[in-house]
């Protein structure tokens, strides 16, 4: 299984239509979800990802990617739980 890469950081730019978290489309979103997508196109779609994100924006979001394939959640997460704002 491929994970997501929503790092719950669900706020879209105006201008480029990309999540700034994750920076997918709207449209990426929902092929994520849907049980015909392949694994391939997802491989790929994460290959797009880092490429359309660069610098800080780029090392934060493969930080926190890491962190929810390997514990689960995402960076953003762990520290809202941390700061008992957040309910899972």
């Amino acid at each position: 299984m491929i994970v997501s890469p929503c790092i719950s950081i669900c706020k879209t730019d105006p201008e480029t239509g990309y999540c700034y978290g994750c920076a997918r489309t709207d449209e990426e979103k929902i092929k994520w979800k849907s049980d015909t997508t392949s694994d391939d196109w997802k491989n790929q779609n994460l290959k797009d990802i880092q490429i359309r994100l660069s610098g800080w924006q780029l090392q934060s979001f493969l930080k926190s990617y890491k962190c929810k394939v390997e514990e689960g959640m995402s960076l953003y997460k762990k520290a809202m739980i941390k700061k008992k704002d957040y309910v899972i």
